[in-house]
């Protein structure tokens, strides 16, 4: 049996400095919003050759990496659109993520696209007004807002039955705090690779978030039952650590395969799947990576502290 309640001082050490840097990321590096939040154009072009995508003044083909390059340049130099984003998709299709235009620039845009790459077919073209944006900004943060609070009512409720040693508010409690752990880290790690490779947060990524909090919290609400059933079970004055521990070994093997089915299969999709729902993906393996460990090494040992905390007082 592993001694995790023994141990919970460094876990929490671990789990506390990840959520700093997740923290520290967001606040300085800041999220770049994409045009979801901030308004813009979604552009997909697919430019056909024979094999790779090619310039119309040069023959020789070229790599998908280089064509990206020429499209930036592009729309960067020729077009003037500083911040262009310009990234390869699936079958020499790229994604161009621009300014908010009108349709009459768009068509303009268009031919002259055409006239500078050969064979060039329009895909997907999107466009989103600032206004219409700024309201998805703010549903999206009301959504993860409201499902915290959600969450951790119900984990209140659930365990109203179990007031002893620990209140059952408290189950609620350190089940929001956890939540906050599993969504701040990936938070972090898309603040760092906007930073670092330009990645934009988008209506994707507030889903990648949702989706990591319902797994987490499923994760803890398995631990905590488990406490419960022990709880229930014990003689009168048992030791509520030992329990705490108990519990966590009892169900650990149950958390960490369920956890690796998962992990093996979103890591599939990453290697495998569409290039555009790659940092959709990479969120999830690392939210669920996250909210397995603190629903063994953060929930629990918080628990007990507050326990503790309470004997004290």
């Amino acid at each position: 049996m592993i001694n995790i309640i023994g141990k919970s001082k460094i876990f929490l050490l671990i789990s506390l400095i990840l959520v700093i840097v997740g923290v520290v990321a967001v606040v300085v590096l800041g999220l770049k919003p994409g045009i979801d939040f901030k308004g813009g154009t979604l552009w997909q072009v697919k430019i056909i050759t024979d094999n790779r995508p090619q310039v119309a003044e040069q023959s020789s083909l070229r790599g998908t990496q280089q064509t990206t390059n020429d499209l930036k340049k592009f729309f960067i130099s020729d077009l003037g659109l500083k911040d262009a984003v310009v990234y390869p998709s699936d079958n020499q299709s790229y994604l161009i993520r621009i300014q908010d235009i009108s349709e009459d620039v768009h068509q303009k845009y268009l031919g002259v696209l055409k006239s500078k790459f050969n064979g060039v077919e329009e895909l997907k073209f999107e466009s989103i007004g600032p206004a219409v944006g700024g309201e998805l900004k703010k549903k999206a943060f009301w959504a993860i807002g409201l499902v915290l609070l959600g969450i951790s009512l119900f984990v209140s409720y659930a365990f109203k039955k179990v007031s002893y040693p620990v209140k059952s508010w408290k189950y609620g409690v350190i089940t929001l705090i956890t939540l906050f752990h599993d969504v701040v880290i990936p938070a972090g790690l898309l603040a760092i690779l906007g930073w670092k490779f330009g990645v934009e947060v988008d209506t994707n990524s507030i889903v990648a978030l949702l989706v990591i909090m319902g797994f987490s919290v499923h994760d803890t609400i398995v631990v905590f039952d488990r406490i419960r059933e022990n709880l229930m079970l014990s003689r009168s004055g048992a030791n509520f650590s030992e329990i705490v521990n108990n519990s966590i070994n009892q169900t650990l093997a149950r958390s960490i395969n369920t956890t690796l089915t998962v992990i093996l299969m979103l890591l599939a999709m990453f290697f495998f799947g569409p290039a555009t729902l790659k940092y959709f993906i990479l969120t999830i393996l690392v939210g669920i990576v996250a909210g397995t460990y603190s629903s063994i090494f953060v929930a629990s040992p918080l628990l007990t502290m507050w326990e503790k905390s309470g004997k004290v007082k």
